[in-house]
């Protein structure tokens, strides 16, 4: 590319200013960007007319941090799916996941849980005194497996390199045989990186993977084992992540740490799966507390992100103490779309030719998804009047989609750290309108 005299080639480092457009050419020294003093007197009078709290997805102590800079009041979302894909503990989740007994699994989990509790005691530190909402594993466990495309390939160059360090060690004893018993002390200048014995191991680990993501294949994983759905069938897993949050609030109450830890569950469309899982939380529970030698303070929710879900809040706020509306899984529910299809093949001609006003991602459905919203939140009152209720899609960043989540009666919004000094303007813009 050309601007004026300048030149640019592909793989040339440019540093673009977000604020203005400018581009420099090479790497410009920056920093963090600050508010003004200016900015935060105006975020501290929108924060004293605000009825919704601003809250922060956050998956990390540093991700918590950097929120409370933002003006977090809390984390409303914290996937703890994004913990588990760290370099050292990645190797351990497949372990789990390899697993062909129950003993085997639980084997792995104990190797996860002081690494999970961890995790959770330093967000828990980091936010302290507001409260950590923390929701159990939810994507398909084949997501942190290679494709089944990738070990295919993976074995097609393994039994390649099997002939060749084959040949090589076929080479190096004939020339053995060739040179005399001497020559045996060497390898002939002939590189002898790998045995077979290594090769022959490591098609055979990846032979044994491809066979576990073929058995874990499914037609559509976002509507298939995933969520409650896998607590349920593999209850090992919510017991160590239960155990870990539980274990992890101990040791901060043994610190004098004012803490709120929440427990939510995502994906359910009963409340015999919430029941199920609330069973685990008081097991786990009590037995920690008999240590402690008191009651933990911990609250236990649910996600709501199914339409029966939403059609069953009343009996769903019978076991769960708050919900948390997620929104993109709810919409792409209601409307039948799949995100990245929609967004990359029709939604664009849908916008333009006026069929939807808005990309429903962005800007949140009123009229369906939100109609859902207010059924769930009304009907979850009249069984439990003071459940709380927030929201934690990117919605909940979103200034339209704030002030409808004031109107129905949400308590809270959660969003990524850098939507929230929007989010806490737009809550204060919603309070002053009902005014």
């Amino acid at each position: 590319a050309f601007v004026g005299d300048t030149s640019i080639h592909e793989g040339d480092l440019i540093t673009i200013d977000g604020t203005s457009g400018k581009v420099y050419l090479g790497a410009v020294p920056t920093v963090e960007a600050d508010f003004s003093a200016e900015l935060n007197i105006l975020l501290g009078w929108a924060d004293e007319v605000a009825r919704l709290t601003v809250m922060a997805n956050a998956d990390t102590a540093l991700d918590a941090d950097r929120a409370l800079k933002y003006g977090a009041k809390g984390i409303g979302l914290c996937r703890t799916e994004r913990m588990f894909n760290s370099v050292d503990r990645l190797p351990v989740v497949i372990e789990m996941i390899m697993a062909e007994t129950t003993e085997h699994r639980k084997q792995a989990l104990e190797k996860l849980l002081p690494m999970q509790c961890q995790d959770f005691q330093e967000l828990f530190e980091v936010m302290a005194p507001y409260p950590v909402t923390i929701r159990l594993l939810d994507p398909p466990i084949h997501e942190f497996l290679p494709t089944e495309q990738q070990l295919k390939e993976d074995l097609q160059f393994l039994q390649r390199l099997r002939e060749s360090v084959r040949g090589l060690e076929v080479l190096s004893g004939t020339m053995s045989l060739l040179e005399g018993s001497e020559a045996g002390n060497n390898n002939h200048g002939i590189p002898q990186m790998v045995e077979s014995r290594q090769v022959e191991e490591a098609i055979l680990k990846k032979e044994t993977m491809l066979k576990k993501v073929r058995a874990l294949y499914e037609t559509n994983p976002m509507l298939g084992h995933r969520g409650v759905r896998l607590g349920i069938t593999f209850p090992e897993i919510y017991e160590m992540q239960i155990r870990a949050i539980l274990e992890a609030a101990m040791e901060c109450d043994k610190k004098g740490l004012e803490i709120h830890p929440k427990i939510k569950v995502p994906q359910v469309c009963t409340a015999q799966e919430l029941l199920y899982v609330k069973e685990i939380v008081d097991r786990v529970s009590a037995q920690i507390e008999d240590g402690l030698g008191h009651k933990l303070e911990f609250q236990f929710g649910t996600m709501i992100e199914v339409v029966r879900a939403c059609m069953r809040a009343d009996s769903l706020a019978k076991e769960a103490g708050f919900f948390s509306f997620g929104t993109n899984d709810l919409t792409q529910a209601t409307f039948s779309f799949s995100r990245e299809d929609a967004e990359n093949k029709f939604l664009p001609l849908y916008n333009e030719r006026g069929i939807l006003q808005n990309n429903p991602f962005d800007v949140l459905d009123e009229k369906g998804v939100g109609k859902l919203m207010e059924l769930a939140v009304q009907w979850g009152r009249e069984r439990r009047p003071d459940l709380l209720v927030g929201i934690c899609g990117e919605h909940g960043g979103h200034p339209a989609s704030i002030h409808f989540c004031h109107r129905i009666g949400l308590d809270y919004v959660s969003c990524s750290a850098p939507r929230i000094p929007v989010a806490r303007l737009a809550a204060a813009h919603a309070a002053l309108e009902g005014r």
